[in-house]
């Protein structure tokens, strides 16, 4: 399966003199993989809503440019293509859409706001990211788009009603876009992380298992792209049995979440 894998999309090991566009970029995974990308030569531009965070960011990493932008407004949005596109000469090399909004929630508690709010920022806003940028790249004919899911979005879990249907929406999104676009010589990957240490995650009041770091979190989304792989899920000793439950039958899976859980 790796040797399958590393087919799947042209490798990318070298960052140097390569130019990465990170939406999402003012904390947790976005703003190390930033960081990583950057230390490792990129040229990055950084996107987000807190725009004196990108401008920190920015400051004490020469080269980098901060554009703030609402990723739920399609004409921000658009402008901050125009103005990547414009700094660096050409497309950017890597689009990372790293943006997520996330409460925990019941059906119990439904809450037709909150739902919203999900898709407007977990799905939506990836859905005005690629009007944007789809145009250039393919224009370009390379490039590649990386999108942030979760392995919430491989099946239903307790609390997770809001964010797991938008993470599973990015994963089919992942696979059409794939189909469409490696003919046309753009590359496509779909990031399924496990519990990373952000501000999204503190707000779970449960045990988080195999909880890794932002910047571990980081290192494993750049081998990923080193190695051509379209699926990233990440760390292993978790995600494995995430994939495992997948695959059950559904009383088996619904029994087997509600004893670990305890839900």
């Amino acid at each position: 399966m790796p040797l399958l894998q590393a087919r799947l999309n042209l490798p990318m090991p070298d960052w140097q003199g390569r130019s990465a566009w990170v939406i999402g970029a003012s904390t947790g995974i976005g703003r190390a993989t930033a960081e990583a990308l950057h230390a490792r030569g990129a040229r990055v531009v950084v996107s987000a809503r807190d725009g004196a965070a990108l401008q920190d960011f920015a400051n004490s990493r020469p080269g980098c440019l901060a554009l703030a932008l609402d990723v739920s407004q399609p004409g921000t949005v658009a402008a901050a293509a125009q103005a990547v596109h414009t700094a660096l000469g050409a497309a950017p090399d890597l689009v990372l859409y790293c943006a997520g909004y996330y409460r925990p929630l019941r059906a119990t508690a439904f809450d037709l706001e909150e739902m919203q709010k999900h898709l407007a920022v977990n799905y939506v806003g990836v859905l005005h990211v690629l009007d944007a940028v789809l145009p250039m790249l393919l224009q370009a004919g390379q490039g590649h788009i990386a999108l942030v899911g979760s392995v919430a979005g491989y099946r239903g879990l307790p609390m997770s009603l809001a964010y797991g249907p938008t993470k599973a929406a990015l994963n089919n999104l992942a696979e059409n876009l794939y189909l469409d676009l490696h003919p046309q010589g753009l590359g496509v990957s779909i990031i399924n992380p496990g519990f990373v240490e952000t501000p999204l995650t503190a707000q779970n009041s449960f045990r988080m298992p195999a909880l890794i770091s932002p910047a571990e979190a980081a290192q494993h989304i750049l081998q990923g792209w080193a190695r051509g792989q379209f699926e990233m899920n990440f760390p292993r000793r978790f995600t494995r049995w995430m994939r495992l439950l997948r695959c059950l039958p559904d009383r088996w899976y619904f029994a087997s979440v509600r004893r670990i859980t305890k839900a």
